[in-house]
């Protein structure tokens, strides 16, 4: 399990729009990475689009937001469309993001259990280190907490 002052494991992901992104290239930058379970579901959609109508604000901090499921990136295009989404989304199609960052686990849903992306979100500063951890995100205010964080850095 990651611990804030830890560093941040190495990713390399597909985006959304035919791109690529990976934390080498993002050295220098404080990234804030969020994990959701799935697309144009009600309470990822709520998120994202939080993230994105606070995307002014993430770029003044020099921050740069990443969104990361296993859902394709085509998956990712249709979802930004639909909502006019600001931010970019990263596709961990294989699991191996999710699996270095701990969140992908053992869910329970009206008593069946199933594996699952846990909604996290970690900020990540400019030398690498992980420097907020949130786990079992709540998404009403969500993403004002992060970028406090972001801005205390």
């Amino acid at each position: 399990m990651l611990e804030e002052g830890q560093k941040a494991p190495a990713f390399q992901l597909k985006t959304d729009g035919g791109g690529e992104i990976s934390l080498a290239e993002l050295k220098g930058k404080v990234v804030v990475v969020y994990f959701y379970p799935k697309d144009d579901t009600p309470g990822c959609t709520t998120e994202a689009i939080a993230f994105s109508a606070l995307k002014p604000e993430f770029d003044k901090c020099g921050a740069v937001l990443v969104g990361v499921s296993k859902d394709s990136v085509q998956r990712h295009d249709k979802f930004k469309e639909k909502h006019d989404l600001k931010i970019q989304l990263a596709s961990d199609e294989q699991g191996e993001m999710v699996a270095d960052y701990g969140v992908w686990i053992m869910k329970k849903n009206y008593g069946r259990e199933y594996m699952g992306i846990d909604r996290s979100t970690f900020v990540i500063d400019a030398k690498g280190v992980i420097r907020n951890i949130w786990r079992k995100v709540k998404v009403k205010g969500h993403a004002e907490k992060v970028l406090e964080a972001v801005q205390a850095l």
